[in-house]
């Protein structure tokens, strides 16, 4: 029965993470603590290892389609690096019910500031990704409007790039989160990233900041590999269909969606946490 639901589950997150690029630690730690009896603590180990791995197959992917900005991500990965050790290290001091409410508070904040932008943004953030015309302009082969990433960003967006990083490197450690969560929402509201394309570079970053978690928890982290290791695989083979479901989607419906995944799970963790304590 653990076999089929860890199966089961890591099919859902998988798809969910391709398509959205994040929402998939916010759904696998309460998956791993609430559905298949993991302590909090080692659910955030398990699901730095499920999640990161799952963002390298899914980031190889939208790479093919051109929604990866490296000069973007690449920088904002390598920040966040030494972050997400400290967060790691932080990690061990806090209360496991302390540490899912807070998870809970966060991934509000970042809901209600996706759904405000999805309000009132651009179309263009529909139309554009990475500097490539989709939508009816390349359907009809007229001639394509691009936005070029520039070749050398300005100082305000590389500071941006860097503190948005390490606020970043330093939750992945610290809520065991591949950072999704959070990494979508920066990129779109903070460095203006259209969705699609803050999908893409969301799933390179909590490759990144994935690594780095993992590297500080492996010589005195649990890993409960049964629960892992179908977790992952399934996972890893999901995320290719959910890239498939980005492709279709306007950037506006994924921007509502992330939004409305990451309030029902933000409820439902806080609500777990408080009734059972």
């Amino acid at each position: 029965m653990t076999l089929l639901a860890a199966t089961g589950l890591g099919l859902l997150i998988g798809a969910v993470l391709g398509a959205l690029g994040g929402g998939g630690a916010i759904l696998t730690v309460p998956a791993l603590v609430y559905l298949l009896g993991q302590e909090p603590r080692d659910a955030t180990t398990s699901s730095v290892i499920i999640v990161g791995l799952t963002a390298v197959v899914g980031a190889v992917g939208h790479a093919r389609s051109g929604h990866v900005r490296w000069r973007t991500g690449l920088p904002f990965g390598v920040t966040g690096f030494t972050a997400a050790i400290a967060g790691t290290a932080a990690n061990q001091y806090v209360e496991p019910h302390i540490l899912l409410l807070g998870f809970a508070a966060l991934m509000t904040i970042a809901a209600i500031g996706m759904l405000a932008h999805a309000h009132h943004a651009p179309s263009i953030h529909d139309t554009f990704g990475d500097g490539l015309a989709t939508g009816s302009t390349a359907r009809t082969g007229a001639a394509q409007l691009t936005r070029p990433e520039p070749a050398r960003p300005g100082t305000g967006i590389a500071v941006k790039v860097a503190v948005v990083g390490l606020l970043v490197g330093f939750l992945t450690g610290f809520f065991g989160a591949g950072g999704g969560f959070v990494i979508v929402p920066a990129l779109v509201l903070v460095l203006g990233l259209p969705m699609p394309t803050a999908v893409g570079t969301s799933l390179l970053i909590i490759a990144i900041n994935s690594a780095a978690a993992l590297a500080t928890r492996a010589g005195h982290a649990h890993f409960e590999w049964p629960i892992i290791l179908p977790f992952t695989i399934a996972a890893m083979a999901a995320s290719l269909a959910g890239k498939k479901i980005a492709d279709r989607l306007p950037g506006t419906v994924s921007t509502r969606a992330f939004a409305v995944l990451i309030f029902a799970v933000a409820a439902y963790t806080a609500a777990r946490t408080l009734l059972g304590r």
